[in-house]
Parts: C-alpha cells; structure tokens; sequence
C-alpha cells in the first residue's frame, strides 16, 4: 500500500500548476473605463520597485521582483522570489 501512496504522490508532483503575478490594481471608474481606448495609461496602485505577488489560484505563494531574462529568451519577463509564504505543513 505504501507503494500506492508514493505512485500517487510522484504522479501529482509533475502535474503543472498555473501561477498568476500580480503587479498591481487599477481603481478607474465606471465613466474612466468606458473611455478607456487604446495606448490609454491606466495607473497602478504600485511603482516599478514594489514586489509582485505570486498567487496559486486565490492562494499568495510568494514575492518576488520582476526582472528581464538573458540569454535566449532575452526580452521575456521573470520573477526572482524574495519571499516564500509558510505552508501548513499539511500533507
């Protein structure tokens, strides 16, 4: 049976999880969105130095800050975690 468990596990940890990174909250109005066109600037709640939040559906995992890759994928967006919320523990 304890072989059961750990198939189970080993499956569940390749299965691919989607994480949303939050940069900030916009707080336009209802008459400010509706003349919202494009090349429009819709501020943020938050400058450029602020962490992002990583959420695992509504669930914060960490912050981190954004950075530019190098290399071969040069120009694409990345965030180096400086923060990892606590688990429960729970298994």
């Amino acid at each position: 049976m304890a072989d059961d468990t750990h198939d189970a596990r080993s499956a569940l940890s390749r299965v691919p999880v989607e994480i949303t990174i939050s940069v900030g909250r916009a707080h336009p109005t209802v008459s400010e969105l509706l003349k919202l066109r494009r090349d429009a600037i819709l501020p943020l709640d938050r400058s450029v130095s602020d962490p992002v939040e990583l959420y695992a559906g509504d669930r914060l995992i960490a912050r981190g800050e954004l950075q530019e890759m190098e290399g071969d994928a040069a120009g694409r967006l990345a965030v180096r975690l400086t923060e990892v919320a606590e688990t429960d523990g729970a298994a």
